[in-house]
Order: C-alpha cells, then sequence, then structure tokens
C-alpha cells in the first residue's frame, strides 16, 4: 500500500499565496491597459507652491503621446482638468483644484489628452472589478484587497477625471466586497467543518478495524475496506478544501498509525496462520501415510481408518489448496477398504439368492397357519416353520434380512393373540369369576322383570320404561361374558 500524497495538508508544503485567477487577471489588465510613459510624484497643491520662496519642484515631463489627436476614452473626462499657460495641469476634486503635474512641451489639449488617459485606465480598472464581483466566481476577499489597492492608487492620483465619483464608486465595491467576503469566509469555514467531520470519520473507521481482535478479522474484506478508506482520504484531499495545518497533521497522523497497526496485525496473523497450517500438513501427512498402509488389510482396517479420520478432524486446516490435495489422497486411501468391503457384500448377496426363495416360501406356509382353527396344532406347525427358518441361515444383505425377519414376526404375534384370547376364554379363574357374575346379572335380570310387572300393573309407565332398561343393560353383560 503507497503512501497517500498529503501534499494539501503537509504542513511542509509551500504555495503561492497569489490564486491562480488573481494572477492571470491582473496578466490581463497589464495586457490590455495603454502603456504609458510613468507618470510623475503628485504635485504639491498651490496654497504650498504660494508659500515656498523658490518655485515647486518640477514634476518629471512625459513623453509625448503617438497621437496627439487622439480623443479620451472616458466622455467629458477633459472638463474636470485645465492647464495653464506653464504647462501646469490640475484637476478638479470637489470644489477644489489639485496640481497633478505638468506638460510644456506640448499643447493645452495634448497635456489633457495624456492625463485623462491616465484616469480611463484608473476607470477602467475599477469597472473591471465591478464586472469581476457582477459575474462571481472570483474570490470576494481577493477582489477586495485589488479594490482596496485600486482606491489608494486613485487617491491622489496624477489624473483628470471625475475622480471623486470614481472613489465612491470604489467605496461602494469596497463595502459590497466586504459583505460578500464575509459571507465567503462563512462558507469557507462551513466548508472546512464539514470536510475536517468527513476526514475524521474516515479516521474513525480506520481506528476501528485497527480495534478489532485480529483473530477474528476476515482479512480480504478488512484489507479492502481499508484501501476503499485510503481511496476516499486521497480523493477528499484532491476535491475537498484545505484543512487547517495543525488538524490535517493531527488526522493524518491517526489514519497512519491504525493503518500501520493494521499492516501488522495482518502480518503477525498470517506469519501465525502460516505457522498453523505447516503443522496441520505435517500431522494429515503422517494419517495419511498411516492410511495407505492399511490397503493390504482389506475391509478390516475400516475400523482403523475411522479412528483415523477422527485424527484426521482434530488435526486442524492447513489452506484450502493444500487441504484439498491432502484430503484427495486420505479418501484414496478410504476408498480402497470400503471397495474391499463393497466386494464381499456382493460375494455376500449372490450366496444368499437360495436362502431369500427358501425364506420367501416358508413365509407362505407360515401365512397358513391364520386358517387353522385348532390352537395347538396351529403353534406345533408354525414351531416347524421356525424350525426350518433358522436352518435355512443368514442372508445378505441386512436389510433384506431384516425385512423378511419382520414378516414372520407379524404372523407369530397373530398367533400370540389367538392364544392369550383362548386362554382367557378357558381360565379356570376366569370361568368362575364370569359364573358368579352370570348368577348376579340373571337375579337382577329377575328383579327388574318383578318390578316391571308391578309398575305396569299400576299404570306407572315411567317407572316400567326404566325397569326395562336395567333389564336390557344387563342383557348385554350377559353376552358380553359369553351367558
Amino acid at each position: 500500500m503507497s503512501t497517500p500524497d498529503n501534499s494539501a495538508d503537509d504542513p511542509t508544503r509551500t504555495t503561492d499565496s497569489t490564486p491562480a485567477e488573481t494572477v492571470d487577471e491582473k496578466t490581463a489588465e497589464r495586457a490590455s491597459a495603454p502603456t504609458p510613459t510613468p507618470s510623475a510624484p503628485a504635485a504639491p497643491s498651490p496654497s504650498a507652491i504660494a508659500r515656498r520662496p523658490k518655485p515647486p519642484v518640477t514634476p518629471v515631463t512625459p513623453a509625448a503621446p503617438t497621437s496627439p489627436s487622439a480623443a479620451p476614452s472616458t466622455p467629458g473626462a477633459a472638463e474636470w482638468g485645465r492647464v495653464d499657460d506653464n504647462g501646469v495641469v490640475s484637476v478638479k476634486e470637489g470644489d477644489d483644484w489639485r496640481v497633478v503635474g505638468e506638460y510644456p512641451d506640448g499643447t493645452h489639449e495634448e497635456a489633457l489628452h495624456y492625463y485623462v488617459r491616465k484616469f480611463d485606465d484608473l476607470a477602467f480598472k475599477v469597472a473591471t472589478l465591478e464586472q469581476r464581483h457582477q459575474s462571481g466566481g472570483a474570490s470576494a476577499s481577493d477582489l477586495r484587497k485589488q479594490a482596496t489597492q485600486l482606491t489608494s492608487d486613485v487617491t491622489g492620483a496624477a489624473a483628470v477625471g471625475d475622480l471623486v465619483s470614481l472613489q465612491q464608486r470604489l467605496s461602494t465595491l469596497v463595502d459590497a466586497l466586504a459583505e460578500a467576503s464575509a459571507q465567503e469566509q462563512a462558507a469557507q469555514r462551513a466548508a472546512v467543518d464539514e470536510a475536517i467531520a468527513y476526514r475524521e470519520s474516515i479516521v474513525v473507521k480506520v481506528e476501528e478495524l485497527a480495534a478489532r481482535d485480529p483473530q477474528s478479522v476476515q482479512w480480504k474484506q478488512a484489507t479492502a475496506d481499508l484501501n476503499e478508506l485510503f481511496a476516499q482520504w486521497q480523493e477528499h484531499q484532491k476535491v475537498g478544501p484545505r484543512l487547517p495545518k495543525a488538524t490535517a497533521t493531527a488526522l493524518w497522523k491517526r489514519f497512519r498509525d491504525s493503518r500501520s497497526a493494521i499492516e501488522r496485525a495482518r502480518r503477525a496473523f498470517f506469519a501465525e496462520l502460516d505457522d498453523v497450517h505447516k503443522t496441520a500438513k505435517q500431522q494429515k501427512t503422517r494419517i495419511i501415510e498411516r492410511a495407505e498402509a492399511l490397503a493390504s488389510q482389506g475391509e478390516d482396517g475400516i475400523p482403523t481408518y475411522r479412528a483415523l479420520l477422527d485424527e484426521w478432524k482434530n488435526a486442524g486446516r492447513a489452506g484450502r489448496k493444500a487441504d484439498d490435495a491432502l484430503w484427495a489422497r486420505f479418501k484414496a486411501a478410504g476408498d480402497v477398504l470400503y471397495r474391499a468391503r463393497e466386494e464381499r457384500s456382493l460375494e455376500e448377496q449372490a450366496e444368499s439368492a437360495p436362502r431369500i426363495v427358501a425364506r420367501e416360501a416358508l413365509l407362505t406356509e407360515a401365512a397358513a397357519v391364520a386358517d387353522i382353527a385348532d390352537i395347538k396344532k396351529a403353534r406345533q406347525v408354525l414351531t416347524d416353520i421356525q424350525r426350518k427358518w433358522d436352518e435355512v441361515g443368514q442372508i445378505f444383505p441386512r436389510e433384506t434380512e431384516r425385512d423378511l425377519d419382520g414378516r414372520m414376526r407379524k404372523i407369530e404375534l397373530a398367533l400370540k393373540d389367538r392364544e392369550d384370547v383362548d386362554w382367557k376364554r378357558n381360565n379356570p379363574e376366569t370361568k368362575a369369576r364370569a359364573n358368579d357374575m352370570e348368577t348376579q346379572l340373571r337375579e337382577s335380570i329377575a328383579e327388574y322383570e318383578a318390578e316391571r310387572e308391578r309398575a305396569e300393573a299400576a299404570g306407572d309407565s315411567r317407572a316400567a320404561a326404566e325397569a326395562q332398561e336395567a333389564i336390557e343393560a344387563r342383557t348385554a353383560w350377559l353376552r358380553a361374558i359369553g351367558s
């Protein structure tokens, strides 16, 4: 895993403090603006000139314009200036006139045109800032800095035009930019706070991954999760706002430390797992060698093979690929033993075919026992059949033998039920109890018959009906005991 490019938040990174957009715009302004001869410093006011014993310092005489007949781009700007006979140019600011320079080597019109063009330059810059503010997209803080600097340039500028109006426009623009700058800063702070929270959420997730028990971690998924979080971190550095240096450094340190802890735990886990797999592989290899040695024992080696299977289950895992290959060998060793048993079973089944036919015939004979009325004779016949049944011998497969035995068992149970019923009927004690009960019932019936006759003679139909019901009930009991 590569180390992230944290240049966006790296405390040691240095960047140009001037936004690229501002640099481009300033370059455009310099390219589009006229290139006059550098202006002379602002001349002192007329009152100062009057107080001096010597003439005032003569401003730098500008070079004559290349096209003196060209009209200024700001209509009416020349109305704010004047030129005296000595070529001294002044500008009107409110009710006062301020000397802005001299132009002794040209006409008055050329002198005014020169200083009006200076005003045009300032007016163009003001209009450009106003347009950029209205169109949006530029940083209000940067525009405010430029407007503040331009205000300094306009104040006391060596130019002819409505400087007071230009200063008012700049003042209005600075105020508007101050409000926009405050909103922009608030939005930037909110964006930074949101970015910090987002970056914090990434760090928390990485820390949670680092805090998990290495033995319970699904490392393939955990590695994928860590890579995804790292990709989110890098993407946020590219597209998100720049965080404060201290905050960015602290968050990255937490992310880096947690990621390092995860990597150390992963390496330690797989190093330990490799040792476990190696031990399990060695143990299973020894089990396979013992299983393959059972081949000469044939079916008799199956119990030992099953014991080896228990050892195999307790040996642990040797890794998916190694386990698959080892299990294929172990299973092949067991197949040899089970094929030997299957071959013996097929031989036994072939030998059992005539025995099965013999027992099926005995079952047919045994089924006829149910038709013998004499229970003792029926028992004797069944006993003879069962003796022949045992003489037939063992049958394979075992399932077939169990099925045949079950069918014979049903016939035997049916005969036993008949014997139980016959015993109950002919048991002396049972007969004595039945005779005593019969005597009591007959006496009771005689009494109820006499009672019925008396009720009929008296015309009591209800009593006669009750006596009749009692007689019928006791008659039914007599039939039940066989009398």
